[in-house]
C-alpha cells in the first residue's frame, strides 16, 4: 500500500515523533512510504498554489494517511492534552470523508521499551488491516455549518468604567465589514479608547516555533533580535489587564495565525504568563458545534492560572450578542477589580501536575527556567512532602487495625468529614 506521512514536526527528519513512524516503517517495509515535512515548509505550502496541490494529489493517490505531529503544549502527543489534539485530527479527517483508523499517542520515550513498541506494531497491524481490507470505521464527529447569521448590533455598547485598567483586544488579522468587524467596534464601544486593538498580522512574526527547545535554559528564544513577537508578548500581552482574544473558527480550531501566536508563546515553556488575568473571547462560527475547541481554550487558561470570563459567539441573535458583549465587558473589569480567578477543573490541575512531575524529573536539564520558577512558586507540592497528612495517615492505618475501632470509625466517616467545613461555615 501507498503511505504518505504528513510530518506536523518543525524538525522534519530529526522529529521524535518521526522515529516511531520510522520503527512502523522498519518493521512493515512491504509498504511504499512518503515523506512529507508540513510544518517545514508551511510557508510555500500557503503561498504556492502548485506545491500546495501536489500535496494533495500525493494524499489523494495514496491508502493511507499518517498524521504524525508532535505537541509542545496544546493542540496538536506529549500527554498534555492529547486527547484534544486526537480528536482535532479525528474530526478533520471526517469532514474530509475519510475513515479514521486511530490514533496513537505514546510518550516521548516509549520506543526505548520493549513493552511499547510491541504496542506500536499491533497499532500499526491494525491501522494496516483497516485500509487493506477497506472496512469502515464508525464517526466521533458532526460537520460543523460554518455559515453563522449576520449580526448587525441592535443597541450601542453600555459603556463601563475600565478604573485604568490596561485592556487589550487581540485580533488574528484586521477585519471589515463583517461580523468579528461589529463584534470588536462592539466591545471596543463598551471600553471606549481605553482598549488597544492589535491585530497580529501587523506583528513582525518571521515564523512558527521551531521546536528546538533552546528556550528551556532561560526563556531565549532562537528568534530574539531577528523578529517582533517577543517584544510584542512581553510589552503588551504579558502586561495587559484584560485580554480579549477575537476571531474565526476554521477547520474546528482557530487561524493558522493563532495557532502561530500560541505556538511562539511557548518561549515562555511551561511556565505561565498570565497569570490572575481576565481574558474573553468573541469568535465566528460554530462553537457550540465544536466543544472540544471549547476545551481547548479552557484548558489553556486554566493552566495559565487566568480566569477565562465568557466566549461571546455569532451563533446567537443580533440582541442576545448585544447583550452578551455588554455582559462580557462588565464582567472582565469586575474580576479584574477584585482578582477573581476560579478554581482549576481537571484539565488545569492535571495538566499542571503532568508539567511538575516531568520539570522536577527528567525534563530539569532541559528547561532550567521552568524548574527555578516551579520551586519559587511552590508549585513543586509533591504528596510525599505533606508531612501533616503522612502523619496522619500513619495513625489512622495503625488505629483501624483493630477491627472493633475500624467499624466505630466507618460509622463517623460521615460526620467527621464534613466538621472542619461545618465549622468555618459557623465561625467564619
Amino acid at each position: 500500500m501507498k503511505i504518505t506521512v504528513l510530518n506536523g514536526s518543525p524538525k522534519g527528519d530529526n522529529s521524535v515523533t518521526m522515529q516511531y513512524v520510522k520503527f512502523i516503517e522498519k518493521k512493515n517495509s512491504q509498504h511504499q512510504y512518503n515523506y512529507i515535512d508540513i510544518a517545514q515548509k508551511i510557508n510555500k505550502i500557503e503561498n504556492d498554489i502548485e506545491f500546495f496541490n501536489s500535496v494533495i494529489e500525493e494524499i489523494k493517490s495514496s491508502d493511507i494517511i499518517i498524521w504524525g505531529s508532535p505537541l509542545y503544549v496544546c493542540l496538536v502527543s506529549i500527554h498534555f492534552f492529547d486527547h484534544t489534539a486526537q480528536n482535532y485530527l479525528r474530526g478533520i479527517c471526517e469532514d474530509l470523508n475519510m475513515n479514521f483508523a486511530g490514533g496513537f499517542s505514546p510518550d516521548m520515550y516509549d520506543i526505548m521499551k520493549d513493552s511499547e513498541r510491541e504496542k506500536l506494531l499491533l497499532f500499526a497491524e491494525s491501522v494496516f488491516e483497516t485500509a487493506g481490507n477497506k472496512l469502515k470505521t464508525s464517526g466521533s464527529f458532526r460537520k460543523p455549518d460554518y455559515a453563522m447569521p449576520l449580526y448587525i448590533p441592535v443597541t450601542p455598547a453600555a459603556t463601563v468604567n475600565t478604573g485604568g485598567k490596561k485592556i487589550l483586544i487581540l485580533s488574528d488579522r484586521e477585519y471589515s465589514g463583517d461580523n468579528m468587524d461589529r463584534m470588536i467596534k462592539q466591545i471596543q464601544g463598551a471600553f471606549g479608547v481605553d482598549a488597544k486593538h492589535i491585530n497580529l498580522s501587523s506583528v513582525d512574526i518571521k515564523g512558527g516555533c521551531l521546536g528546538c527547545c533552546e528556550c528551556g535554559f532561560d526563556y531565549r528564544c532562537i528568534y530574539t533580535g531577528k523578529d517582533g513577537f517577543i517584544d510584542f508578548y512581553n510589552e503588551e500581552v504579558k502586561k495587559a489587564d484584560i485580554i480579549i482574544f477575537a476571531g474565526e473558527i476554521r477547520d474546528r480550531y482557530l487561524s493558522a495565525k493563532w495557532k502561530q501566536m500560541f505556538d511562539r508563546a511557548f518561549f515562555n515553556t511551561h511556565t505561565p504568563t498570565l497569570t490572575g488575568k481576565q481574558a474573553g473571547f468573541l469568535l465566528s462560527g460554530p462553537l457550540k458545534e465544536i466543544s472540544n475547541l471549547r476545551e481547548i481554550i479552557q484548558a489553556y487558561f486554566e493552566w495559565q492560572g487566568a480566569n477565562l470570563a465568557d466566549i461571546v459567539t455569532d451563533e446567537n441573535s443580533p440582541a442576545d450578542i448585544d447583550k452578551l458583549i455588554d455582559n462580557l465587558a462588565a464582567k472582565l473589569l469586575k474580576f479584574s477589580d477584585s482578582g477573581y480567578v476560579p478554581p482549576a477543573t481537571f484539565l488545569g490541575v492535571g495538566g499542571m501536575r503532568i508539567f511538575r512531575d516531568d520539570i522536577w524529573g527528567r525534563l530539569k536539564f532541559v528547561f532550567q527556567a521552568d524548574y527555578k520558577y516551579y520551586e519559587e512558586n511552590g508549585i513543586f507540592d509533591f504528596p510525599q512532602d505533606d508531612g501533616k497528612a503522612i502523619e496522619i495517615n500513619a495513625k489512622m492505618i495503625a488505629l483501624t487495625d483493630n477491627p472493633d475501632m475500624r467499624e466505630n470509625v466507618r460509622k463517623m466517616i460521615k460526620t467527621e468529614m464534613v466538621k472542619p467545613m461545618k465549622y468555618v461555615v459557623d465561625n467564619k
